[in-house]
Parts: structure tokens; C-alpha cells; sequence
């Protein structure tokens, strides 16, 4: 049975949040990718376009989330599907955010300046 405890998810740091995660083709999944993302108090997230689908689904605190340029605070329980190639921001409330993420394999993230990152939390 493939259960993947916190203790096991590989832990990454980007920009100031925090990526620990639980599904992904290098364990084992061939269609999803799944990660927690933490985001501490105040962060200002990096614009970027991401190549997949995303799904955001807030565990805690506040994710103050900019798609296309229309803003939302989300809290905790709330979701939001982000479609491909939308422009994506995310930033933390004054207390921080936990978010449960959701994609595709073959994500990529692609800033402002044309730069492509591979999220290896994803890979």
C-alpha cells in the first residue's frame, strides 16, 4: 500500500516557502503530483505561469492568491483551480499559510523574465 507519512515526504525551500512532498513520478505516480506548501507570515510569492492545472486547497492561515490579476484571500478550506498557463501569485497572510497542492506531472513554472523552473517537489 503506497502511503507516504510526513516523515517520509522530501522537503524542498524555493523563494522563501517551504514544498514537502508526497506524490510524485520519482515515487512512484504516473498521472498526479502532491505536495504541502507552507508559506510563512507576510511572503510576497514570485509571479509566475504554470505549464499544468493546479489546485490550491488551504489546510491554514491565509493565501492571499492573485490569478490573471484578480485577487482573492483564501482561508482555511477554501480552493482554487489554477489553469494552465494563468499568471500566479501567492502570498501569505499575516500569519502564514498551509496549502494542499495538486497537479500533473510535468509541471513547470515559468517567471516573469521567461525563466522555466522545474519544480523538482514535482518531478
Amino acid at each position: 500500500m503506497p502511503i507516504v507519512h510526513p516523515a517520509d515526504a522530501e522537503s524542498f525551500e524555493t523563494h522563501g516557502s517551504r514544498f514537502l512532498s508526497y506524490v510524485s513520478p520519482s515515487k512512484g505516480s504516473s498521472q498526479l503530483c502532491a505536495w504541502q506548501l507552507t508559506v510563512p507570515a507576510g511572503l510576497r510569492g514570485v509571479a509566475h505561469r504554470p505549464t499544468r492545472e493546479e489546485v490550491l486547497f488551504v489546510l491554514d492561515g491565509e493565501l492571499q492568491i492573485t490569478l490573471d490579476g484578480a485577487y482573492c484571500a483564501l482561508h482555511k478550506g477554501d480552493a482554487v483551480l489554477v489553469p494552465a498557463h494563468s499568471e500566479l501569485q501567492v502570498d501569505a497572510g499575516p500569519h502564514g499559510a498551509a496549502a494542499w497542492v495538486t497537479t500533473t506531472p510535468g509541471l513547470e513554472a515559468i517567471t516573469a523574465d521567461g525563466t522555466r523552473i522545474t519544480p523538482p517537489w514535482a518531478a
